[in-house]
């Protein structure tokens, strides 16, 4: 932030200098940057931009998560399943050997 008079987290500004910089913690949210608010180090609040940012880039922003750094195109398209993967994880497991299906007891009797 260019605005900050001491260096802090990526994103993160204490209420006093909220107080001394509105304006230009304001102009930052307009550029699509969300800003966490803390109180002596906690976190409070959120300044955000109101429209066109995805979750995904907000959490960008924020520093919470990285892009990935290798290309993700020659990736397989997620699978779809009509159920809970743990019945795709049965069926494909009980062509090479018996796997009980989920929440099937293992003592018999």
């Amino acid at each position: 932030m260019a605005f900050a008079a001491t260096p802090a987290p990526q994103g993160r500004v204490g209420l006093q200098q909220l107080r001394a910089n509105l304006s230009a913690c304001i102009d930052e949210a307009k550029s699509g940057r969300t800003l966490v608010i803390t109180d002596h180090g906690t976190p409070v609040a959120r300044i955000a931009p109101l429209a066109g940012e995805s979750t995904y880039d907000r959490l960008i922003s924020e520093g919470v998560i990285v892009p990935a750094r290798r290309r993700t195109d020659h990736l397989d398209p997620p699978v779809s399943v009509g159920g809970p993967v743990s019945d795709l994880i049965y069926e494909q497991r009980s062509h090479h050997q018996h796997t009980p299906r989920p929440n099937e007891s293992l003592v018999r009797g």
